[in-house]
């Protein structure tokens, strides 16, 4: 009997690919009247596909628990309110795959998830 595999386990696998990814995130931020759990939820998918959360830096794990925070306690309307202005001003909000991460894609196996550069 052949195994079944399940949605998020394809989702999980399917989000090991970058670009796979970037689009994934940019869906959830393009959502209407997404339900509160939404963002945080994607987030994790995320992490969980590129290793867990063991394999974020300290202060990328530091940055995830912040937002994590913010995200329980507002939904990300803040985030989605921000989308949605910038729309208003006629621009997009994209996610995009930094071109480094696109030449470590045919790499097996991801050992940590990059800690962000600071904007500025």
């Amino acid at each position: 009997m052949p195994k079944t595999v399940s949605y998020q386990e394809y989702l999980i696998k399917s989000l090991e690919e970058p670009i796979e990814t970037a689009a994934y995130i940019e869906a959830i931020l393009e959502a209407k009247d997404p339900e509160s759990e939404l963002l945080l939820s994607s987030i994790d998918d995320v992490i969980e596909a590129y290793g867990g959360i063991n394999k974020l830096s300290d202060r990328a794990r530091q940055d995830y628990e912040q937002l994590k925070d913010l995200l329980l306690l507002s939904g990300g309307k803040e985030i989605y309110s921000l989308v949605e202005l910038l729309e208003a001003l006629g621009f997009q909000l994209q996610v995009k795959v930094k071109s480094d991460e696109l030449l470590e894609e045919t790499q097996p196996e991801k050992t940590a998830i990059p800690e962000h550069s600071p904007v500025g």
